[in-house]
C-alpha cells in the first residue's frame, strides 16, 4: 500500500508537470519515449493439481483434495515505452515485486493441525512483461483505445513456509518454484491530458505457470499450479 501511495503521488507530479511545459502542440516523434508511473491491481484465478507425495520419500499418503489458493495482491506499477510508429508502441512493464501468500485449500485440519484458509506459504515475484500495443484512432485524438499482445517472464525468490505451513507439512520445508514464461494480453484506453502527459486505464491477462517442490526433511511433496492473473493498472504517462 505504501508503494501505491508513493507512485500515486508521482503520478500526480507528472500531471502537473505535463500541464505546465504543454504550452504548444508537439510532434509526439519528437519525443518517441514514455516512462509510466501508476497502481496495479492484481487478481489470481489460481488453479493447482492436488499435492502429491514422491513414493520413495515416505509410505504416509496425501489426503485427496489437498490443494493451494494465491490472495490478490496491489503494487506500485512501472512501465517504459517506446513510439515505433503512430499506430504502434513498444513496452516494457512490471512492478515492484509485492509478497504473494498461499493459502491452504481442501480439508479443514490435517489430524490436529489446521490447513484449509491458513497461510502456508509466502513468496515474491520479478515479473516484467514486454508488450507490443496497438493504438486506435489519429494521434491528437484525445482518448485512443488500445490493444497489445506480448511475453511475461517470471522468477520467483524469498519463498519461505510459514509457522502454518510446516506445521501442515510436519516439520520446517524449504520450498521452490520454477521460473515461468507466458503470453499477456491487454486491452486499454489512453486518455491525453496534455501533448506530452497521458493517463491509462487497462486490464490484462497473464499466463503464469510454475511447479512447486516442498521439501520436508526429506519428504518431497509437489504440484503444478497456474497463476492465471488478471491485472487493472491504472497509471500516468509521460512522454520525453
Amino acid at each position: 500500500m505504501k508503494n501505491i501511495k508513493a507512485t500515486t503521488a508521482l503520478s500526480v507530479v507528472l500531471l502537473g508537470a505535463g500541464a505546465g511545459v504543454a504550452q504548444a502542440a508537439d510532434n509526439p516523434a519528437d519525443h518517441p519515449n514514455e516512462l509510466r508511473v501508476g497502481a496495479y491491481f492484481i487478481m489470481y484465478s489460481a488453479k493447482a493439481d492436488d499435492l502429491r507425495q514422491d513414493a520413495n520419500t515416505n509410505p504416509f499418503n496425501l489426503p485427496t483434495g489437498l490443494n493451494l489458493d494465491v490472495k490478490n495482491v496491489n503494487t506500485a506499477y512501472f512501465a517504459l515505452t517506446r513510439r515505433l510508429s503512430p499506430h504502434f508502441t513498444l513496452q516494457l512493464s512490471g512492478g515492484v515485486p509485492p509478497k504473494t501468500e498461499t493459502i491452504g485449500k481442501g480439508p479443514a485440519s490435517l489430524g490436529s493441525v489446521p490447513y484449509n484458509g491458513q497461510v502456508v506459504s509466502t513468496a515474491k515475484w520479478f515479473a516484467p512483461t514486454l508488450i507490443i500495443n496497438y493504438i486506435f484512432g489519429p494521434e491528437d485524438q484525445r482518448f485512443r483505445p488500445y490493444i497489445g499482445v506480448g511475453v511475461n517472464y517470471t522468477k520467483f525468490y524469498d519463498l519461505k513456509s510459514t509457522p502454518a505451513g510446516d506445521a501442515a507439512n510436519g516439520g520446517p520445508t524449504a520450498i521452490t518454484l520454477s521460473n515461468s514464461i507466458g503470453p499477456e494480453a491487454t486491452v486499454g484506453v489512453a486518455w491525453r491530458v496534455a501533448d506530452r502527459l497521458k493517463v491509462y486505464a487497462s486490464y490484462s491477462a497473464s499466463k503464469i505457470s510454475t511447479n512447486y517442490v516442498g521439501n520436508t526433511a526429506g519428504v518431497i511433496r509437489r504440484t503444478h499450479i497456474d497463476f492465471n492473473p488478471k491485472a487493472v493498472v491504472i497509471s500516468a504517462g509521460y512522454s520525453f
